[in-house]
């Protein structure tokens, strides 16, 4: 197998992210981003200009390249700059691109419980019902272990959620049921839900997998991912009165903004909220 040999510059970037404990895949991201700029470029990005930075927004907008991957590229090119190379006047040149807002696709209960039925296996059930009946993310549930359900308190922990933080969720007597069957039918002795190889724990693209599976045999006609079950545990929350702050700490939320997206899509208490129009009072008749 050939060794690619990597450039200074590049190993200089990579330490500088290392350093802020950047994840795998956000330095894979950021290290392909500036790559492509340096080919567009056709010499070393340290010999950027100014203008070097607008042309290549503006081919990269010519291409239709998505808001997200432009956004992804402003964010690599600027730390590369300000921080690798100590030019954040140049970072600065970059302009984010606005994405465009859509709503979160959202099931009924009746629809996740026919999801939930039609999963492919015991695992994936027991795995798509932690999605729901937690609100956990993807990356969380492939990381559950063995001991991270505590039945003593009826809670979950996750360690180390998105932003490198732990918090609890509840564990309901359903679900609790539920990894029981799971746990006497595997016992798995680390890994909550392992993988292929017992060692290690089963991929997020085995879990979306299986998510898609159980809504094509569910005959849903949504556009389901396996997010759509952390979507759907905050809108049911909020339908049933709880407080915003409330959910905004089980989905491990850091500003309460990002929660405060559900209050758009809880159609039923939107529904029980009374139009002005039903109050007001016809005219006395002359």
């Amino acid at each position: 197998m050939t060794v690619v040999p990597v450039s200074p510059l590049r190993r200089r970037m990579i330490d500088d992210m290392s350093i802020r404990q950047f994840s795998p895949s956000t330095q894979d991201s950021y290290v392909r981003a500036v790559r492509d700029f340096s080919a567009f470029l056709g010499r070393s990005p340290d010999l950027a200009q100014p203008e070097d930075l607008r042309r290549y927004q503006v081919h990269m907008a010519s291409f239709g390249a998505s808001p997200a991957r432009m956004n992804m590229a402003v964010a690599a090119l600027r730390f590369f700059f300000k921080t690798t190379l100590g030019r954040g006047d140049l970072g600065d040149r970059l302009a984010s691109v606005r994405t465009p807002e859509r709503l979160p696709v959202v099931l009924s209960p009746a629809e996740v419980a026919l999801l939930l039925h039609c999963a492919p296996g015991l695992k994936h059930k027991a795995a798509l019902s932690v999605a729901y009946g937690g609100g956990l993310r993807a990356s969380e549930i492939v990381h559950l272990k063995v001991g991270d359900i505590d039945s003593a308190r009826m809670l979950i922990r996750v360690e180390q959620g998105k932003g490198r933080k732990d918090r609890y969720v509840m564990l309901s007597p359903d679900l609790l049921d539920l990894l029981r069957q799971w746990w006497r039918v595997a016992r798995p002795r680390g890994w909550l839900f392992p993988g292929r190889d017992p060692a290690q724990p089963i991929s997020a693209r085995q879990l979306s997998n299986a998510c898609h599976v159980a809504a094509r045999s569910a005959g849903l006609d949504k556009r389901v991912s396996l997010h759509t079950l952390r979507h759907s545990f905050a809108t049911h929350l909020l339908e049933r009165r709880t407080d915003i702050r409330v959910i905004q700490v089980l989905l491990g939320h850091k500003k309460l903004d990002t929660t405060a997206i559900y209050t758009r899509v809880a159609l039923k208490t939107i529904a029980e909220v009374q139009s002005p129009l039903s109050l007001l009072k016809p005219p006395p008749l002359v």
